[in-house]
This record gives C-alpha cells, sequence and structure tokens, in this order.
C-alpha cells in the first residue's frame, strides 16, 4: 500500500481520495431496516436516503423513544411517508422476527459500545452484541432477507477488552451465517472502521468541553497513541458500497487516515500543556483493523480491503478477476504504522468539521 498523504494535505483533500461513492447499493423502492436507527450512524443515513432515494420504506429500528420522537421532529413521515419508527431491541428475536417482514435490506448498527460500562456490565454486553446478532442473521433468514450489513469496529481485531470481543464474536456469527442462510439466502457482510469524527463520546467534542470551560491542560493517555479516523458521511458510504458489492461472508475495512491524539490536543490547543493519564483499562496503545493472521485471506481493492472467508474459493476468484490482489505475508492494517497520516493542515480542518456536526 503506497503512501499517498501529500506533506500538508488537507483533511478535504485525503478524504475526496476515499468518497466510498462508487458503487453504491441502490435503494429506490427498497424497504431497508436499521437496528440502531437512532444513533449517529442511523441518523446520518436516514439524512442521505432521505436526500437521495425514494426506498419503499425505511424503518428505524430502536429501543429508546425518547431518541425516536427526537429523530421524528427532524424525519417526520408526513415529510417522509416512507418512514416507519419501530420501537424494538434486538435482544428480543420475536419483535425482530415481527420487524422483518417484507424487509429487503437490513443494516445492523445497534450495540452497546462504551468500553468501561461493557466491562462492568458483561452479560448485558453480550446480551445486545452477541445474542442480538444472531436474533438478526435469524430473523433474516427465516424473512427471506436480501442482504445484510452489519456495522463493526477496529477494537473487535486482536481484541482486548469485552466490547471489542463480542464485536468479533459477532462479526464470526454474520460471516458464518452465509453458509447458514444457504442457497438463495441472504447475503451478508460486515464492514469494520475506526473512530468517526464528532460522535457521540469521541476525543475531539471532549477536547472541546474541556477547553471551553477553562481547562489549565489537556489529559493524554499515551503521547504516542493513535487512532483511525473516518467521517459519519464516509461511514454511510462505505456501508452502502460495500452493500453493493458483498458477494457474501466479507468483512470490507476501508482506507483511512489515522492521527496522533497527542498532535490533535496540540492542534486544538497550542497553549495547554499535556497531561499523560496512562492507557485507561481495555485501552489499546494503536488500533489495528487487519491482523497480520487475517492477511491470508485479505484482498485489497482500490479504496478497501476485504477479509474473505477461508474457505470461499469462488469469492477470492471474483475479486482477484476484478482487479483485486492479495496482500503480502505479514501485513497487517494499524493506526501507527498506516501510511495515510493527518497532516496539521487536515487535522484543523477536521477539527472544524467535528464542530459543525
Amino acid at each position: 500500500m503506497s503512501d499517498t498523504t501529500a506533506p500538508d494535505a488537507s483533511f478535504e483533500e485525503m478524504m475526496n481520495q476515499r468518497s466510498f461513492l462508487d458503487p453504491r447499493m441502490p435503494l429506490d423502492g427498497k424497504t431497508i431496516l436499521v437496528t440502531g436507527g437512532t444513533g449517529s450512524f442511523g441518523r446520518k443515513l436516514t439524512e442521505t436516503i432521505c436526500a437521495e432515494y425514494k426506498p419503499k420504506k425505511l424503518i428505524i429500528f430502536s429501543r429508546d423513544e425518547l431518541k425516536q420522537y427526537e429523530m421524528a421532529q427532524d424525519f417526520s413521515p408526513s415529510d417522509y411517508p416512507f418512514l416507519r419508527y419501530f420501537i424494538g431491541d434486538v435482544r428480543d428475536a420475536s419483535r425482530l422476527d415481527q420487524a422483518m417482514r417484507d424487509v429487503d435490506i437490513v443494516i445492523h448498527a445497534a450495540a452497546l459500545k462504551h468500553v468501561p460500562i461493557a466491562e462492568y456490565n458483561p452479560f448485558e454486553c453480550i446480551k445486545t452484541n452477541v445474542m442480538g446478532a444472531e436474533n438478526v442473521v435469524c430473523a433474516a433468514i427465516k424473512r427471506g432477507v436480501s442482504h445484510v450489513c452489519a456495522l463493526s469496529t477496529d477494537k473487535a481485531a486482536n481484541p482486548i477488552n469485552l466490547y471489542g470481543a463480542s464485536k468479533l464474536a459477532a462479526d464470526k456469527i454474520f460471516t458464518a451465517a452465509q453458509h447458514m442462510g444457504g442457497e438463495g439466502g441472504p447475503v451478508f457482510s460486515v464492514v469494520r472502521y475506526g473512530n468517526v469524527v464528532g460522535s457521540r463520546g469521541s476525543v475531539i467534542p471532549y477536547f472541546r468541553r474541556l477547553i471551553e470551560s477553562g481547562a489549565t491542560e489537556l489529559p493524554i493517555t499515551d503521547p504516542r497513541m493513535t487512532r483511525f479516523w473516518i467521517t459519519l458521511e464516509q461511514g454511510v458510504n462505505f456501508v452502502l458500497s460495500s452493500l453493493s458489492m458483498a458477494r457474501g461472508g466479507e468483512i470490507f475495512v476501508p482506507k483511512i487516515p489515522s492521527m496522533s491524539t497527542a498532535n490533535l490536543a496540540r492542534t486544538m490547543a497550542p497553549h495547554l500543556p499535556h497531561k499523560v493519564i496512562g492507557i485507561r483499562p481495555g485501552e489499546k496503545l494503536h488500533e489495528i483493523m487487519i491482523p497480520e493472521d487475517d492477511a491470508r485471506t485479505t484482498i485489497e481493492l482500490d479504496d478497501r480491503f476485504a477479509i474473505l472467508p477461508a474457505h470461499a474459493a469462488k469469492v477470492t476468484a471474483r475479486y482477484l478477476a476484478s482487479g483485486g490482489h492479495l496482500v503480502p505475508d505479514g501485513f497487517n492494517y494499524a493506526s501507527n504504522t498506516n501510511p495515510e497520516q493527518l497532516t496539521e493542515t487536515a487535522l484543523r480542518q477536521l477539527i472544524g468539521m467535528a464542530a459543525a456536526a
């Protein structure tokens, strides 16, 4: 993988290299169900679909009635007659089965994502992230859904915390589901990406709150720490294009830039010193999206990687025939060795984008 980062490239320039717009899944006339649809991703996906497509139905499936009420103020069924708000929990198999009647496409975004909360409430994490994944798979197969795409996380690769381990288990469930559905069953795929710019709980809003409240220093877990970054718009486009490309059982990983959290803090507040507080339990120094052991079945494409099922020769042959190539032995995709690193100009633009989100 070549280094495509110009010495002072803007964030926009770097993102334009990875728009993930081609191909995107055609959604006109389709019935789409989004689990966890009131989250940051679900809202952005809804905004995109409302602006660019004419689906038959878009079903927002989530368990929080307040978030559904608030979302309906911005995306009202009176303005978008195809919208449906459906109260339900992925832990409830019968409710999922009911929600998936006549559904064509499922985008599974529901999860418990907070690392310390998952550590303290392990059974709740497993019920949602693992058993919920099983329920989505079973309902999709039973109802004859065409495509299912599950959102994953970089924390699922070589996990060291329960959240990451639960998402790795979910990834395995969705990739194995391709065989469970049999011929003519749903096409299952997974997308795995890193931190989302400006999303709830991300570091940029956290640093901003500290700066605005008059903090005299910024807490840094470790000055060496690096992370992958993607915008919400990119995340939505990546899911839609991965849905279109999927043949069954893939884990798609986007090519996105990395950054140092210390450089981010320095860019946001060059006048403030840093206080090193140490890495928290369950936290990594650097994130990885493709471990070395997965390289044996990983195909590199222009704007992404596809980790393919180990015993899927036909799927592998299709990707190779369309211009993909196997990554070399010993390859891994990690935030600290990623050739695309955010420049200072790109960081400033990213901070501005997060403020506007």
